[in-house]
C-alpha cells in the first residue's frame, strides 16, 4: 500500500502520512508502517468486532433485538455496553514493571511484563453493578475500551456513529434477522482481539447472509 501511494499519491490519509515521512521528515519509517497498521487495527478491525459482537448478544436474547428495534434511542447506552462486555480490544497495551512492587497479594519484580486486561476490569463489581450481566440500558458505564485520559482514541466517535448507522439498517432491512446456526457452533478469536470468526445470519425467508 505505501509502495503503491508513493505511486499514485491521492486525497487520502494514506498520502497525507506519506508526505509527512517523504517531504516533510517528520515519521521515520518504521514510524509510518506502525501508523499504518495500528490504523488499520485500531480502525477497522476493533469496529468489526463491535458491530459483529453487537449482533450476536442482540440476536442471542431475541428481546434484546426486539426492545432495541422498539426503542431506537437505547442505541448509544447499548453500543457502550457492547464495548464493555465484549471489548473488541481485550488488553492494553503491555508495560514492564520499572521496579519491584506488590498488588493484590503478588510480588512483581523489577523488569516483569505486564499485561493489563480490559475484559477483566470490564466485569470488575466495584466499578459496575451486576458487571457479567449484559445491560442496554446501563447509564453508569466507565469502560476503557476506548482508553482513557491522553490516550483515549481519536476514533471513538467515528466507531460510535459506525456502529449505530449499522445497527439501524440491519434493524430496518432485516427486522427478523437471525442467527442461523446455534451458538454452540461459533468460534470466538481470544487472542489480542475479541471477535466472532464468523456469525452467519438468516431473514424468515431463509436468506443466509455470511459475515
Amino acid at each position: 500500500m505505501l509502495a503503491d501511494r508513493r505511486a499514485h499519491s491521492g486525497d487520502d490519509l494514506l498520502s497525507d502520512l506519506i508526505a509527512a515521512r517523504d517531504d516533510q521528515d517528520r515519521l521515520s519509517e518504521d514510524e509510518l508502517i506502525s501508523m499504518v497498521f495500528m490504523l488499520l487495527v485500531a480502525g477497522h478491525e476493533t469496529t468489526v468486532n463491535l458491530i459483529g459482537n453487537g449482533v450476536f448478544r442482540l440476536l442471542e436474547d431475541r428481546s434484546r433485538w426486539d426492545r432495541v428495534r422498539a426503542e431506537p434511542q437505547l442505541l448509544a447506552t447499548a453500543i457502550e455496553e457492547f464495548v464493555r462486555y465484549d471489548p473488541p480490544l481485550t488488553m492494553a497495551t503491555s508495560r514492564t514493571a520499572p521496579e519491584t512492587f506488590e498488588l493484590a497479594g503478588r510480588t512483581f519484580r523489577a523488569g516483569t511484563p505486564v499485561d493489563i486486561s480490559l475484559a477483566q476490569a470490564h466485569r470488575d463489581g466495584n466499578r459496575f453493578p451486576n458487571a457479567d450481566q449484559l445491560r442496554l440500558d446501563r447509564l453508569q458505564n466507565p469502560h476503557l475500551g476506548f482508553g482513557y485520559g491522553i490516550h483515549y482514541c481519536l476514533g471513538a466517535q467515528l466507531a460510535r456513529l459506525e456502529g449505530r448507522v449499522a445497527f439501524t439498517a440491519l434493524m430496518t432491512r432485516f427486522p427478523d434477522l437471525d442467527v442461523a446456526v446455534p451458538a454452540t457452533e461459533l468460534t470466538w478469536r481470544h487472542d489480542f482481539v475479541r471477535g466472532l470468526d464468523h456469525l452467519p445470519v438468516r431473514t424468515q425467508a431463509r436468506t443466509s447472509i455470511h459475515g
